[in-house]
C-alpha cells in the first residue's frame, strides 16, 4: 500500500490507535489525542489540517477522523457536547479539508437507522435515529455530504479492540466477577473488531487518493455475519475458556437504558464488496484472532 500522510482525530481511541499503527510503511502519522485537537473548534481544525499537509512531503494527505462523543446513554442529557463533537467536529473538518483540497473519511455508525427494519440495512436505506447520539452522528455524515468535500462516510457497528472501553473487555471482567450474566438477546448486529475495520478505512484511503475511490459516497464496513448481543457474549466466554451456558439470554426490556438501541443494528457490505474493498471477515474469526493477538 502507498505510504500516506494521515491525520487521525481522536487517534488514542480504540480504532484511532489501530489506524495510527496499521498505516502504510513509510506514511506520515498524527494521531492526537482529544485534549490535543477538539475537532469541535476550528482554529485546532486549521492548524491541524495544515500542519499535516505541511508533512506531507510527496506522500498524499487524507484525514481519517475516528474522533466522537460516543457515550450513547450520557448523549441523552448532554446534548450540547454530543452535538459539537458528533455534528459540529465533522462540519469544520470538512471546510477545511474542502478549502484546503484534502480528502475526508469520517467514521459514523449504525445507529442512524432505527433498526425496524427486518435484514441488513443497505447504504441508501432511509435513515431514522432513535436517540440523541444517532441524530448527533446523522448530522455530522449530513454535513460531511453536503460540504463539498472529497468525503465519505464509513459506518461502522458494534466496535471493540484493545484500547479504551468496550463490549469485549465489559464481559471480560464480569466473567471473573459473576457466576452468571444476563444479556440482551433481540438486539442484532456485527461485532467490529478495530484492527479489521482500520485496515479497510486505510484501505479506502489509499484507494481515495490513487483516484480509485468507490461513487458510493456513503459504505458500511463491519464483521461479517451477525449475532445478538447475548451470541457475542457467548463467544467471548468461549474465548475465555469459559462454559458460555453460563451467559442467559433476556430482553430489551429487562434492561431499560436512557437512549433507545436499534434492535436491528445489521449493515449490509454489498456497497463495500461491490467498491472491490476487500470483504470483512466473518466476527467470529475476527473475535478469535483479536484473543490471539492481546494474549
Amino acid at each position: 500500500m502507498t505510504a500516506l500522510a494521515i491525520l487521525v482525530p481522536g487517534g488514542t481511541g480504540q480504532l484511532g490507535h489501530d489506524l495510527a499503527v496499521g498505516a502504510p510503511a513509510g506514511s506520515v502519522v498524527r494521531a492526537p489525542a482529544r485534549a490535543e485537537l477538539d475537532i469541535s473548534q476550528a482554529g485546532p481544525v486549521v492548524e491541524a489540517v495544515d500542519g499535516l499537509v505541511a508533512a506531507a512531503g510527496d506522500r498524499p494527505p487524507v484525514v481519517i477522523n475516528a474522533a466522537a462523543y460516543t457515550a450513547v446513554d450520557a448523549a441523552e442529557t448532554d446534548q450540547d457536547k454530543a452535538f459539537a463533537v458528533n455534528a459540529d467536529g465533522p462540519r469544520l473538518l470538512a471546510a477545511v479539508c474542502a478549502s484546503r483540497r484534502v480528502p475526508l473519511v469520517h467514521v459514523s455508525t449504525d445507529y442512524v437507522f432505527s433498526g425496524d427494519k427486518t435484514g441488513p440495512y443497505e447504504v441508501d436505506d432511509p435513515v431514522g435515529p432513535k436517540s440523541v447520539y444517532g441524530t448527533t452522528k446523522l448530522a455530522g455524515e449530513n454535513a460531511i455530504l453536503r460540504s463539498g468535500v472529497d468525503g465519505w462516510v464509513v459506518r461502522a457497528a458494534w466496535v471493540y479492540g484493545a484500547n479504551g472501553n468496550n463490549f469485549v473487555k465489559t464481559i471480560t471482567r464480569l466473567e471473573s466477577e459473576r457466576a452468571t450474566l444476563s444479556v440482551v438477546d433481540d438486539q442484532r448486529g456485527s461485532p467490529t473488531w478495530t484492527v479489521d475495520l482500520a485496515a479497510g478505512l486505510l484501505e479506502l484511503a489509499g484507494r481515495i487518493v490513487a483516484g480509485t475511490a468507490p461513487e458510493g459516497r456513503v459504505l458500511h464496513c463491519t464483521g461479517g455475519g451477525e449475532t445478538t448481543w447475548c451470541g457475542f457474549a457467548r463467544a467471548i466466554f468461549e474465548e475465555l475458556g469459559a462454559d458460555p451456558a453460563r451467559v442467559q439470554p433476556c430482553t430489551t426490556a429487562d434492561f431499560p437504558r436512557p437512549a433507545s438501541r436499534p434492535k436491528n443494528s445489521v449493515l449490509s457490505p454489498t456497497a463495500w464488496n461491490d467498491a472491490g474493498l476487500t470483504p470483512m471477515r466473518p466476527w467470529r474469526e475476527a473475535l478469535t484472532k483479536s484473543f490471539q493477538a492481546n494474549s
